[in-house]
């Protein structure tokens, strides 16, 4: 066959491209009743969300627990999803995501679960210069799948510009369309407080422009944190979230040690252990949230002596104990979580 019959035949079954700017008279715009969402009152199908929250307060966990039942297909809290591929760039954290991954196939998932379509980036990306091969790449890999969410994690480390700038915010935000027109698809970016805590950080450009908002919070007991929903354009808010990280162990390492994880479950389905916590246990237990987040490896108190210097240097920060006046056995005395 010729290069031009070639050329025909392909124009002549190429799919309708739907004309632009094309004119819809009032009694011609229809209600959609089918599934206008990725996740029900959380996720809507087709637009910008953002989640954000302090450093380590839970929310790529979340994000993670979110796409992971996308991709599965299972209902998240009690809300339908859509279920579909799901792309999770992770360009903070990233080394840590094979743990999480474990940890969630261990916990969440049968011996014999088959696999399902999430898919892991952790390659660096500058969302702005990269984000057409980027679209290019996934095309070439799910074929004739198209992905429902893609997750970008973090904002910050996706803008090689700067956040407070309005120009190169709305390069980002264009950019972020971009890849949501290509594939018809949701796009989560997960993304940083501002210094005083109440908002995303950067230029309000960006919360101008996205279909929703959601807000990761830490609730400063045991290892709970909410995720809350600040706005969404065409849905309810002030939706509120609880849940807790718990953790796995996963395996042992080349060093012979416990490695482990977190998942995040409902924390309105934990079991109420009683009791109060006072001032030095709760920053004992922050210092051990964010020693799992950080290294992976559970408190002294469930591990070898070992995992001591790592947990040192976070509980010293939070002042809970001094290691010049104390010995390891006291300080792990100290920091004992009588209801943890």
């Amino acid at each position: 066959m010729s290069n031009v019959k070639k050329i025909k035949k392909a124009l002549e079954t190429a799919p309708a491209i739907r004309p632009r700017f094309t004119l819809v008279r009032f009694d011609k715009i229809e209600l959609k009743t089918t599934g206008n969402y990725v996740v029900k009152g959380l996720i809507p199908a087709e637009g910008l969300t953002v989640v954000w929250g302090p450093p380590k307060c839970g929310k790529s966990f979340w994000s993670f627990d979110l796409g992971c039942h996308v991709a599965l297909g299972w209902d998240y809290r009690g809300r339908r999803v859509n279920q579909g591929p799901v792309i999770y760039v992770a360009l903070e954290g990233a080394a840590g995501f094979g743990a999480r991954a474990e940890a969630f196939r261990q916990a969440k998932m049968g011996e014999d679960a088959e696999p399902f379509p999430l898919y892991l980036i952790t390659d660096h990306l500058d969302l702005i210069a990269e984000h057409e091969f980027l679209i290019e790449r996934i095309r070439e890999q799910l074929k004739d799948a198209r992905p429902v969410v893609v997750f970008i994690d973090t904002l910050n480390r996706s803008l090689s510009g700067s956040e407070s700038s309005d120009m190169d915010m709305s390069a980002y935000i264009q950019a972020a369309d971009a890849v949501r027109e290509a594939f018809r698809c949701a796009v989560v970016i997960v993304h940083h407080c501002g210094i005083d805590k109440t908002r995303p950080r950067g230029h309000t450009s960006l919360a101008g422009a996205v279909d929703g908002q959601i807000a990761v919070k830490r609730d400063g007991k045991n290892m709970t944190f909410t995720a809350t929903v600040e706005f969404q354009k065409d849905g309810a808010e002030g939706d509120v979230i609880g849940n807790e990280l718990e953790v796995v162990e996963i395996g042992v390492d080349a060093d012979g040690d416990t490695m482990v994880s977190c998942i995040v479950i409902d924390a309105e389905a934990t079991a109420a252990t009683g009791g109060k916590t006072n001032p030095r246990q709760r920053r004992a237990i922050e210092a051990l949230h964010n020693v799992i987040i950080d290294h992976g490896k559970p408190s002294p108190a469930e591990n070898t002596i070992r995992q001591v210097f790592a947990w040192s240097p976070s509980t010293c920060g939070k002042s809970i104990y001094s290691p010049a006046a104390s010995s390891t056995r006291t300080a792990k005395t100290r920091a004992r979580i009588s209801n943890a």
